[in-house]
């Protein structure tokens, strides 16, 4: 048996987010990077209205960790970050350019509609916003693309009502669930990845895919995620992971990813059975060294 047919090709996604900092020069180095050096399949940012997602309260809150803080506000850092439709747009035009997919995260309804607007090959729902029903039926209704949805902070009911919510729109073969645990970073004994087989038993056939979005530190957890199933692997990705920001600290630079890349590749075409008892490599090893009694 062929390893395609055992395992989906790898799906590796450079996930940006908001790592460009608000500035689209950074924002296109990244994709040139994830695209030409990574090797990455798609790149993955973020969009978000802050004044329909937080309330003035927290709006107008100070950011929980000043350090981090791009503006006097929560609300101010968050408007900082962000990037019109008309930006996202360019965005995804470099992606074209480059020969890498783009996408976004999607944290409202305003948003979710300006993406879906530009008609992206596949759009994410984070862990955060995955009960906003609103806004997954009107994704069901009005986009005909891939979605993507994180796990994260999500009871099993929840996982189930959410399934079933795209499966009584006739789209759950559009959806792809990640495992997923949201922490930044998760430490090794917090990734519980054997739930990615249980994610695997209990909706591989009435799912498109099973993936794995990983916050921990390096890059071996993903090869065994691989392994066990998630065929999409996503990774937040930044240039410098000493730059300001929450998310730095958990990304991965550029040789992580292209190193990643490269290792989930390799173990795809390790990920079969032997064609024969004795590979041909094997047999010129065997007549030289197996043991023949005389």
């Amino acid at each position: 048996m062929e390893n395609n047919e055992l395992y989906k090709k790898p799906f590796l996604i450079a996930e940006a987010g908001c790592n460009h900092m608000g500035q689209m020069e950074i924002a296109k180095d990244l994709i040139e990077t994830a695209a030409h050096f990574c090797k990455a399949d798609a790149i993955k940012f973020q969009k978000r209205c802050p004044k329909e997602l937080l309330t003035e309260e927290q709006y107008n809150a100070p950011h929980p960790n000043p350090i981090n803080s791009y503006g006097k506000t929560y609300g101010e850092h968050r408007e900082a970050l962000e990037f019109t439709v008309e930006q996202h747009a360019q965005l995804k035009k470099w992606c074209e350019d480059a020969g890498i997919i783009y996408s976004t995260s999607v944290w409202d309804m305003t948003s979710a509609k300006e993406i879906a607007s530009l008609n992206p090959v596949f759009i994410k729902i984070p862990s955060a916003c995955n009960t906003h029903y609103e806004m997954l039926q009107w994704l069901c209704d009005n986009y005909n693309g891939e979605i993507q949805l994180s796990f994260g902070m999500t009871t099993r009911e929840e996982e189930e009502k959410i399934v079933q919510l795209f499966e009584a729109n006739g789209r759950a073969k559009d959806l792809v669930i990640f495992d997923c645990t949201s922490g930044y970073p998760v430490p090794f004994k917090d990734v519980c990845l054997l739930e990615i087989q249980r994610l695997k038993e209990k909706y591989e056939n009435r799912v498109k895919s099973i993936g794995f979005s990983g916050h921990h530190l390096g890059i071996a957890i993903d090869i065994a995620a691989y392994t066990l199933g998630a065929n999409v692997i996503e990774r937040h990705y930044t240039l410098d992971r000493t730059w300001k920001g929450t998310d730095h600290a958990a990304s991965l630079e550029p040789d992580g990813i292209r190193k990643l890349k490269r290792n989930l590749e390799q173990t795809y075409i390790a990920l079969n059975y032997k064609s024969e008892d004795i590979l041909p490599i094997e047999q010129v090893q065997r007549d030289k060294l197996k043991y023949r009694k005389h």
